[in-house]
């Protein structure tokens, strides 16, 4: 019975190996290199009524060669302010990134009037490619 246990034991150990190999090694592919964020009908009137709306993330963090095109579409009446860009109703904006850092931006979609956009390298090495995947298994960012 021993042996048993100690074979199965040993199965498992390789297999998580093989496995945490595996998801380092094998390059990470995406779809889609856009992260989309939409700014909501109706997100000015509710505002300016007095309600607290908070439509996006105060912080959006974003990957080199996997997410590294921001999307704002902008469904609300009025235009929106990104940046140094004049969003019109039904319009998008589409901000390619080439380099990781911090960025800070102007937006009226914000309650503070600001947002920060954080472009973290990309995925390339093994050792960033297994965070990334058991960030998107667990559901937490990938680094803080």
């Amino acid at each position: 019975m021993a042996g048993v246990v100690r074979w199965v034991l040993m199965v498992l150990v390789v297999s998580a190996g093989v496995a945490a190999a595996a998801a380092a090694l094998i390059p990470v592919a995406v779809d889609n290199r856009e992260q989309l964020f939409e700014i909501p009908q109706g997100t000015w009137a509710r505002r300016h009524a007095g309600a607290t709306v908070d439509i996006l993330p105060q912080k959006m963090v974003l990957a080199l060669g996997l997410r590294d095109v921001l999307v704002l579409r902008n469904l609300d009446d009025v235009p929106q302010i990104f940046g140094p860009t004049l969003i019109m109703p039904g319009q998008s904006f589409r901000l390619p990134f080439s380099s990781a850092g911090e960025f800070q931006f102007a937006c009226t979609a914000h309650v503070s009037g600001q947002m920060t956009v954080v472009v973290e390298e990309g995925v390339s090495a093994p050792w960033p490619r297994l965070r990334y995947r058991l960030a998107k298994l667990s559901n937490f960012p990938s680094r803080s």
